[in-house]
């Protein structure tokens, strides 16, 4: 086991190279110049070399690149000359909008992107779980067709679409709720959540719809198995053949499914974000891509990267303890 995980987190170092090496790449070979942009429409030759001194663009791109992941593990100093600054460990450059390190923007961002990430997680587990598994256990009676026909509906439906009519309906008609803005759960929990709740409401809508065909489909193909035919016969009770038999080994294609979306989810939810005006990674990033913000774009690119393989490491760790058949 011990090895199997060091070599998945070798793997994880090289994906996030490589990764590093496309981004780098695709900016270089955009026209677009963040030195001339910094430096202004009046911006004399000078001027704009020593920016491009301060920004490390001076460089080559395979200097730059090399620099960019020797800083990571080690720290490095951005820029040469008079313009040189240091960057500490794990360094992922400065920005070029405020000239501040990436890593603690994307620090001070994370707490809001993980909490809008993991609260939605568990209401879309707890609605698509069950959902799913209802209509699996009463397949093709009207419960099933009217739940499946919700789950289509509500995956139809765009993040943005909800999103509003959630505002619209729950703040500007009922007044039920405040409109959302990040408090600290440390601070205040419960206004923490309240803050919060129509966020997940958005989020969890769609991805329960998702999660509820999924779950559905997979618990009818395990309670088709001749081991759950078996467990009905020696007499065990319904629950325990529902949820020890068959829910456990029917849970293995929802436990990937749940790695990539919580793990890209972490990384920040652009549009959901943007709408609800919460400072997260997800509104980090759109920021950036507008004006160009190559160290943020990419270290938020990073993040996301190393999030998704990260939970995907974890859920293959999880395979053995939800199916034990997975050890063999």
């Amino acid at each position: 086991m011990i090895l199997y995980i060091g070599r998945r987190l070798l793997g994880v170092i090289g994906v996030l190279i490589a990764i590093a090496a496309v981004t780098f790449t695709i900016f270089y070979v955009l026209p677009s110049d963040p030195a001339a942009a910094a430096c202004g429409k009046s911006c004399s030759a000078e001027r704009l070399t020593a920016i491009r001194a301060h920004m490390g663009l001076d460089q080559p791109l395979w200097r730059q690149f090399a620099d960019f992941v020797t800083g990571i593990f080690t720290g490095r100093t951005v820029g040469s000359g008079q313009y040189a600054l240091h960057c500490d460990f794990p360094c992922l450059g400065y920005s070029y909008e405020n000239s501040q390190a990436v890593w603690d923007l994307l620090m001070d961002r994370l707490p809001v992107s993980a909490s809008l990430a993991l609260g939605a997680a568990v209401l879309w587990l707890l609605l698509g779980l069950t959902a799913g598994v209802t209509a699996a256990l009463n397949k093709d009676s009207l419960t099933d067709r009217a739940l499946m026909v919700g789950a289509v509906a509500a995956a139809s439906l765009p993040v943005y679409f909800t999103s509003m009519m959630l505002i619209y309906g729950l703040i500007r008609v009922a007044g039920l709720l405040p409109y959302p803005s990040y408090v600290p759960f440390g601070h205040d929990p419960l206004d923490w959540a309240s803050n919060l709740l129509l966020p997940w409401l958005a989020l969890a809508v769609l991805y329960a719809a998702m999660y509820a065909r999924q779950s559905r489909n997979s618990m009818i193909e395990t309670m088709a198995e001749p081991y759950i035919r078996t467990a009905r016969a020696k007499g065990l009770p319904r629950r325990t053949v529902v949820v020890k038999h068959g829910l456990r080994a029917g849970m293995t294609p929802i436990l990937t499914l749940f790695g990539m979306d919580l793990g890209g989810l972490l990384a920040g939810a652009v549009i959901t974000e943007s709408i609800f005006g919460l400072p997260g990674i997800g509104r980090l990033f759109y920021g950036a891509l507008s004006t160009g913000d190559q160290p943020v774009i990419l270290g938020v690119t990073l993040l996301a990267a190393a999030f998704i393989v990260v939970a995907n490491l974890a859920v293959d760790l999880l395979y053995a303890v939800v199916d034990p058949r997975v050890r063999y």
